[in-house]
């Protein structure tokens, strides 16, 4: 088997290539090349490389439109995206000054409780003032009062002693002639 395959790589017998009516141009090859030539030629008479070119150009116009379309898709994107990165500015603006305001708003606030703490402490201390007059004044009435009844008793025990029964008849008499 080794013999067969050395033979066949040093060069093997050439063999006669089969051709048509003897003729050594009319070969297998030929004819393949011959039905390519009749196939392109049909090709060309039915139109194919305009077939071709037209489909091409359904496909690029098909690519273009969609090129087309991706740009405007990204043109509005960027839009979208310009005007989402606007609202954000405005909300951020909007933001500061509504912290500024609630931080007036505080300062205001801790402005009036200020003020009114020291109203009430102001009222408070009146109030209490006028809590402490009042008490002197009832103090006083109420010592005068005790002081004129003390007074009255003593009054009474003096007079008693020094008048006697016919002396308060007098009296009665003459307060009576009186009225």
């Amino acid at each position: 088997m080794l013999d067969i395959l050395a033979a066949a790589a040093h060069g093997a017998e050439e063999h006669a290539e089969p051709a048509a009516f003897g003729i050594a141009v009319l070969t297998p090859g030929f004819f393949v090349a011959m039905a390519m030539l009749v196939v392109f030629g049909i090709a060309l008479w039915a139109g194919a490389p305009r077939i071709i070119a037209g489909v091409l150009d359904q496909r690029i116009a098909g690519i273009r439109k969609q090129l087309d379309e991706a740009a405007q898709l990204r043109a509005e994107a960027a839009a979208l995206r310009d005007e989402y990165a606007a609202k954000a500015a405005a909300a951020e603006k909007d933001i500061g000054a509504l912290h500024e305001r609630a931080e007036q708003h505080a300062a205001e606030i801790v402005e009036k409780a200020k003020a009114d703490a020291a109203a009430m402490i102001e009222r408070h201390k009146a109030l209490a003032t006028e809590k402490i007059a009042t008490a002197e004044r009832d103090a006083i009435a109420e010592l005068r009062a005790r002081a004129a009844t003390a007074a009255a008793a003593a009054a009474r025990e003096i007079i008693a002693g020094q008048h006697g029964e016919a002396e308060d008849r007098k009296l009665a008499d003459r307060i009576i002639a009186d009225i």
